[in-house]
């Protein structure tokens, strides 16, 4: 068995080294291999701008291009940050098992979404979470931000606090130490996820035979499949939506009445949802499927289709 020590290519933020060292570390107990972190500055890290203006794959280019360089033998995403076409000489060897892929909620004086007085100002980072905010119909004040976890909890429970909420990912708050802060995790009726989040993708070079048969060891077959299905969506609307979409799949037993995909009694099937909202909130389309984990991809394909028939692409005309 080599001892050589695999370099695993990170981020340097706290959220992306505790995740990534959780990934070394159950690298190293399924196979006995040492792994060494090495950090990777994104553009994503060095840059203020929004991250919608940045574009997709903006956390994820620069460790790509160390893993295509032999810097590194094996890079760790948030697989919601990676752009949904596949890269042809890389390969995703690994999917572990999911953290809660709900949000979030941070607020001053334990407070939940429905506790905030109308004129709230409650910040985010995410469009999609915008959107969602805007239509539930509760009068905040929603306001773009940026920073890592500390820097967005600081604005509101901080000695400078010029916030009253935040909106964060649960799994990052989890995998930092940090639910003991959360006042709300948001139910996905109020507040659908989007796709991946929560999950993270283990990528390393297509052509290295060795390393991808060492890297299914950590893979966890009902978190890949549920987040194959919710980005097979967010693929398939790309090409006809740009407002923001979210997705949550869940494995579950059993089907229900009109599953398009079987429903056999005590079968796992992969149950789906998926939204699509204008940026102001004031409409939304939100429909789902459900099908077997072995047609997450048609589940997914298919109910982005059912969106777009529904008026889905239209939506980028109801704007502020």
């Amino acid at each position: 068995m080599t001892t050589t020590p695999l370099r695993l290519g990170t981020r340097g933020s706290a959220l992306a080294l505790t995740q990534s060292q959780t990934v070394a570390d159950e690298l190293t107990t399924a196979t006995g291999r040492p792994v060494e972190l090495v950090r990777i500055v994104t553009r994503g890290d060095t840059s203020s701008a929004p991250v919608a203006e940045l574009g997709v794959g903006v956390f994820v280019s620069a460790l790509r291009d160390a893993l295509l360089a032999g810097e590194i033998d094996i890079a760790v995403h948030s697989y919601k940050d990676l752009p949904t076409t596949e890269h042809p000489r890389l390969h995703i060897g690994a999917v572990p098992r999911r953290e809660d892929p709900r949000d979030a909620l941070v607020a001053r004086d334990g407070k939940t979404l429905a506790d905030l007085a109308p004129g709230a100002l409650i910040g985010t980072g995410a469009v999609r979470r915008i959107a969602q905010l805007r239509s539930l119909g509760l009068e905040l004040q929603v306001t773009p931000i940026r920073g890592n976890v500390d820097t967005r909890i600081a604005r509101v429970l901080g000695p400078r606090a010029d916030l009253d909420a935040v909106v964060l990912a649960h799994a990052g708050l989890a995998r930092l130490g940090r639910t003991a802060e959360i006042t709300e995790t948001l139910d996905p009726m109020l507040m659908l996820p989007a796709p991946a989040q929560g999950a993270l993708a283990v990528e390393c070079r297509a052509g290295d035979a060795d390393l991808v048969e060492t890297l299914a060891a950590l893979d966890h077959a009902p978190t890949r499949s549920a987040v194959l299905a919710e980005r097979a969506l967010l693929a398939t609307l790309e090409a006809g939506c740009a407002a923001p979409v979210a997705a949550y799949a869940r494995l579950v037993r059993g089907g229900h009445a009109g599953s398009t995909f079987g429903d056999g009694p005590g079968e796992e099937m992969i149950h789906l949802r998926g939204a699509v909202i204008s940026p102001d909130g004031v409409r939304a389309i939100r429909l789902s499927r459900t099908g077997t984990p072995a047609s997450a991809a048609e589940i997914g394909k298919a109910l982005a289709a059912d969106l777009l028939d529904a008026g889905a692409d239209t939506l980028m005309g109801s704007t502020e």
